[in-house]
């Protein structure tokens, strides 16, 4: 078998090629990780700033933060796909995972998981207690809660997971300022109460395939009309969190407030559009712009 392209046969199906830094990559859910990094840095750049520590100061605590929280998403992740292996070839979006084609053995991705989590509890434990058990909490609803317990059995599976996607932030915090306190809950809430339309969006784009797998999403179950009906109230739920964090100043207020009349102007616009994939993807693409700009506009505001 040639070195530059590796065909596997897993139920009579062809896979391009690939290597074994892609089928790493892949096996951790690198998007997942930098999304999740992108809201950890947040929290700790947050705290760090409310508490007048400066950052040249704490380098260590943020390498510790940001590569621990990296790594027990990555071991979270690979877990999933360790679990997961027996549905992943029936959707075609999981289908070319290493756990389907054979290239990767289950075995060594499970404990590739196991690995990486223990070594981000380390390191995220060398910052502080509280850190170190909000990461365990994370792992535990991510890879328990949502994966082992309600993915499969209930249409509720969504906002299960929206637990363990909420976390990061407050590890990020939790890193500098192990009290916590009303800010690093007020983004708990925010990244909680983004990811149900967020995924609901993902899940009506690939419905069939979500139906094929047997696994009870919202649309599945559901229907699109209901799906649209959960995604507007969450996004209007997601209209008065932004002044939890009034001390981040007025420009914040005003750019989040933007950002969420846009959403609810396109959710409801949903209800016009005749192709509900269209509009799914639509929504889709505007929630992941929403996130990155509010995160992002979080820590820039911090420097006006």
């Amino acid at each position: 078998m040639s070195n530059s392209r590796v065909v596997a046969a897993v139920k009579g199906a062809e896979y391009p090629e690939t290597t074994a830094w892609k089928d790493f990559l892949a096996l951790i859910k690198i998007g997942i990780v930098n999304s999740n990094l992108i809201t950890t840095f947040t929290g700790l750049w947050l705290a760090l700033y409310f508490t007048n520590t400066h950052f040249l100061v704490s380098l260590d605590t943020i390498f510790l933060t940001l590569v621990g929280s990296s790594l027990i998403v990555a071991g979270s992740c690979s877990i999933n796909n360790y679990i997961d292996r027996d549905i992943d070839h029936l959707m075609e979006r999981t289908k070319t995972r290493p756990t389907v084609t054979g290239r990767v053995q289950a075995s060594k991705v499970l404990s590739l998981g196991l690995v990486l989590i223990a070594i981000g509890q380390i390191m995220l434990f060398m910052t502080t207690i509280t850190a170190g058990i909000i990461g365990l909490i994370g792992v535990f609803s991510y890879v328990v809660l949502y994966t082992m317990w309600s993915k499969r059995k209930y249409v509720s599976n969504t906002i299960v997971g929206s637990i363990s996607g909420a976390v990061p932030p407050l590890i990020g915090w939790a890193a500098v300022d192990g009290g916590l306190g009303a800010m690093p809950l007020a983004l708990f809430l925010i990244m909680f109460v983004w990811q149900p339309p967020h995924f609901y969006a993902i899940a009506m784009r690939r419905v069939e395939e979500y139906r094929a797998a047997g696994i009870p999403m919202l649309p599945v179950v559901k229907g699109f009309a209901v799906t649209k009906k959960h995604m507007l109230i969450w996004v209007i739920a997601l209209l008065p969190l932004p002044f939890l964090l009034s001390s981040l100043g007025t420009p914040f207020l005003v750019l989040a407030t933007i950002l969420n009349i846009g959403w609810l102007a396109l959710s409801i616009y949903g209800y016009k559009m005749k192709d509900d994939l269209k509009w799914a993807t639509l929504m889709f693409v505007y929630s992941l712009n929403y996130l990155t700009i509010l995160f992002v506009g979080m820590v820039l505001i911090t420097f006006i």
